[in-house]
């Protein structure tokens, strides 16, 4: 890659390591990183109004340079036009599956903060929320929407991860 684009989205799977792509990417560019899960949700696990969801992700968007860790699709149509990248992250399921169940349980038992001060608890992985059960509602629409992206970009340019291993690589040219 010649030069790093200034306003990047990374897309994937539930549990196929956006956040952290994301952050490494904001790293090593310098770019302001923009946590989905920070505008999406607020303390107590409340959703944040659909609304409210569109007008803060305008403001990322609208700024010159940023990196955000997911594109929802009730905000789609904000993002794709100011995006100059999509990195999709299109690991397998076990991969992302098996990555999600560790993650999840760790942060049940460690009580690690997350999004706005949330915390992730067992009651909710064997809930109807659970992101356990996210994961398997939406892994194929998301995978799909990956290779479509990549066959037919929306727009901006779109990078297609397939291994862990690729996304290193990949990383280390920016």
């Amino acid at each position: 890659m010649t030069s790093t684009p200034d306003r990047i989205v990374v897309y994937g799977v539930t549990g196929s390591g956006k956040s952290t792509l994301a952050a490494r990417i904001a790293e090593r560019t310098g770019l302001p990183y923009h946590s989905a899960d920070d505008i999406c949700w607020q303390p107590g696990w409340v959703g944040t109004p659909d609304d409210e969801q569109r007008r803060l992700v305008a403001e990322v968007c609208g700024e010159p340079r940023w990196v955000l860790d997911a594109v929802y699709s009730k905000w789609q149509d904000v993002v794709l036009p100011r995006a100059e990248l999509i990195v999709g992250l299109d690991y397998p399921r076990w991969l992302s599956l098996s990555r999600l169940v560790r993650r999840t349980f760790v942060r049940a038992v460690t009580r690690r903060r997350i999004c706005n001060g949330n915390v992730e608890s067992f009651r909710q992985v064997f809930s109807t929320d659970s992101i356990l059960r996210w994961h398997f509602a939406s892994f194929a629409r998301k995978r799909d929407r990956i290779r479509a992206w990549a066959a037919e970009p929306p727009g901006p340019a779109v990078v297609r991860l397939t291994s862990p291993r690729q996304t290193r690589r990949w990383l280390e040219t920016l």
